[in-house]
């Protein structure tokens, strides 16, 4: 996961006291991050303010062309001398979910070309509806992006997006374009079984087995979201804590792809060499059953990596608390609620990557 990526995460699962955190520790804007107040407030217009605009635009182009980054809206940071522009206090967006709508309508005419990569997430809101927005900019693999506010092309340096020297944008027209791999999760299912049906987990052998068991299954796939040509694409996953003794974690039908032996609970795969992925092409790497018993005493950690050739790497990652999962499986089994509405769930709240 890149610092980027990281610091978008952050700002997702921990809202408003990520915030907080920034504002007391005195968070400077760097490579990855910028703070921006947001002018936009609807009264005297129905679009995005221009300043806003602006900003959104030199930040698309900054960004995109460097290392990716996100902005934050609703932070107003000030000079210090020592360490640069630090957050110092928070200063709302008034009505950001109309906030919202405006950069989203405004982000396709920021650049040329387009960013389609660019995402917000509402960081949080209050009973007025005003709150903070994030904007996470990854890198744009169609490079240079140009404004089309003062038609001029950014990268990031230091805290600030500055104009690209000629030798800078020389070398962005040639640069090879890159294949850009993306992870896809499909084939998902989750049930609750008895144990005396044919995929049995717990033989008859062991004292007081449970009665009943949870599988949650799904395919593990890559998508060449790019331009060019994909090669030597790869897979592995490393299976940390499993939640309990009598859990699992599966890895099946992959017999397509080379598997590199590895330690116990890991896989590690790579697409044969005569492979080729072409532009939007979608390749399955393997099936993945996670078995999960009423009994959790451990946290249950499932990681990996996906990439190809010349591609940077996309980290992921399942977690889920002792405690969380002893009540996810605790759900399922009692059958009171929707298994899609759950499956949505595990997905949702416990897989940590950009589907």
């Amino acid at each position: 996961m890149s610092r980027a990526e990281d610091i978008f995460q952050k700002l997702v699962y921990f809202g408003e006291d990520a915030i907080d955190e920034f504002i007391l520790n005195q968070q400077t804007e760097e490579l990855f991050l910028d703070f921006k107040q947001a002018v936009s407030s609807g009264k005297n217009f129905t679009t995005l303010h221009r300043d806003d605009r602006r900003n959104l635009a030199k930040a698309i182009s900054g960004f995109g062309n460097s290392e990716g980054g996100v902005i934050l809206w609703g932070v107003e940071c000030s000079r210090d001398q020592e360490v640069g522009d630090v957050a110092r206090s928070k200063i709302k967006v008034k009505n950001v979910h109309r906030f919202l709508s405006w950069v989203e309508n405004a982000i396709s005419g920021c650049t040329i070309p387009s960013h389609n990569k660019v995402r917000n997430h509402i960081v949080s809101v209050d009973a007025n509806g005003d709150g903070y927005l994030a904007t996470y900019i990854p890198r744009c693999e169609i490079a240079p992006l140009m404004t089309t506010t003062n038609a001029s092309i950014y990268i990031r340096s230091g805290s600030n997006n500055v104009p690209a020297p000629y030798s800078v944008i020389a070398g962005m027209f040639g640069r090879r374009p890159q294949p850009n791999v993306e992870l896809m999760v499909g084939n998902r299912c989750l049930e609750a079984l008895e144990n005396i049906d044919e995929d049995m987990l717990y033989p008859n052998s062991i004292d007081n087995p449970p009665e009943q068991y949870v599988k949650i299954c799904f395919s593990l796939q890559a998508c060449n979201n790019s331009n060019v040509i994909a090669r030597e694409l790869y897979l592995s996953c490393h299976n940390q804590e499993t939640g309990g003794e009598y859990n699992k974690v599966r890895f099946l039908n992959y017999n397509q792809m080379d598997s590199i032996p590895g330690i116990e609970g890991q896989l590690n795969l790579i697409t044969r060499p005569e492979l080729r992925l072409p532009p939007r092409g979608i390749i399955r790497f393997c099936n993945v059953e996670i078995v999960l018993s009423p009994f959790i005493e451990e946290d249950f950690v499932l990681e990996g990596v996906i990439g190809a050739d010349e591609s940077a790497p996309k980290d992921f990652r399942i977690y889920i608390p002792k405690n969380k999962l002893r009540s996810f499986v605790s759900r399922v089994i009692k059958g009171e609620e929707d298994n899609a509405q759950l499956l949505n769930e595990f997905f949702t709240d416990y897989f940590i990557g950009e589907l």
